[in-house]
């Protein structure tokens, strides 16, 4: 019988002995915010370590690459204390930010109760995230840092909140459609990993890069999905793929919807499929084999000019 080895719990300070200077500075890494990013379903882009608010400096100032939404995150490798509960809310309003993540060793129920009200009683712009932060190793491997998500905001409860009810059947039936989709993909273990479900019409998916990335679109009123390279802010990459338009659509076999957008930064490349039905979960499964068939191809069409 082969033998099993221990899971073993390590000590954060063990890793990290001085908060700022050792975690902070961890967490910073491109790799290891992509892991954090990959948990809560953002791209998570740092701007600045250390970011001043008054008198006060957050940990970690960062922004979601694909909407450029604000994002503040307080680390703490204790258990959870009223003084970083009111510094999150501080930080959080002094940079207007949309996505506030809290990293902690463990958390009192009080302070877990806190950012649920959080997000129960903000808008579905607003979200609070409470972080378990744990390590382990298996015998003498090397350590493995593990995010788990205490607390995350509610997508149906905030949406339900809403008074208009014709616009929260709708986003409800896209939390639906884009909860089936990425259902559908991972029981085919597909590459293609949107993030998680909201009440937008639209999900995003990264590529590797923050140059560009690929959204997937629901339309209700137009009745079509569309795939789409979203370039945020980088004309010079457009022109590249624009530079190679003959091969990039030979690879997706048809001709796509080129869409510089030229009083944006953005530019956008797409294709769409007529026929869409939201309020139809019959025919949704022949536009999840479209949506996912489109991104494959996206990916290896322009992911070999970047």
């Amino acid at each position: 019988m082969q033998k099993l080895c221990e899971l073993k719990s390590i000590d954060l300070r063990e890793i990290w002995k001085h908060e700022a200077l050792d975690f902070t500075s961890w967490l910073a890494e491109e790799e290891n915010l992509n892991s954090l990013g990959d948990v809560i379903g953002v791209d998570i882009e740092l701007i600045q370590k250390e970011a001043e608010v008054g008198s006060y400096r957050v940990d970690i100032l960062a922004q979601d690459t694909n909407w450029e939404k604000k994002i503040i995150i307080e680390n703490q490798l204790e258990m959870t204390n009223h003084d970083h509960l009111g510094k999150i809310i501080t930080y959080a309003s002094g940079y207007d930010a949309e996505i506030v993540i809290w990293i902690v060793k463990d958390a009192k129920s009080e302070h877990i109760q806190a950012i649920d009200w959080l997000n129960e009683r903000t808008d579905d712009k607003t979200s609070f995230f409470l972080i378990k932060m744990e390590v382990y190793q298996i015998a003498d491997s090397p350590y493995a840092p593990k995010f788990e998500i205490l607390c995350k905001p509610n997508e149906w409860a905030k949406i339900l909140k809403k008074p208009n009810s014709i616009m929260n059947d709708r986003k409800l039936k896209l939390i639906d459609f884009w909860t089936q989709l990425n259902a559908f993909l991972s029981n085919k273990h597909s590459t293609i990993k949107p993030h998680k479900p909201s009440g937008d019409h639209w999900n995003s998916i990264a590529i590797g890069t923050s140059k560009a990335h690929i959204d997937f679109r629901a339309l209700a009123k137009d009745k079509k999905v569309g795939c789409d390279l979203y370039i945020p802010n980088n004309k010079e990459l457009y022109y590249i793929f624009e530079n190679h338009k003959a091969e990039i659509e030979n690879i997706i076999g048809e001709k796509l919807i080129w869409n510089e957008l030229k009083n944006k930064k953005a530019s956008i490349i797409s294709v769409e499929k007529e026929g869409f039905d939201l309020y139809d979960a019959s025919n949704w499964e022949e536009f999840f084999i479209w949506l996912e068939n489109n991104a494959v191809k996206f990916k290896k069409a322009f992911c070999q000019f970047i």
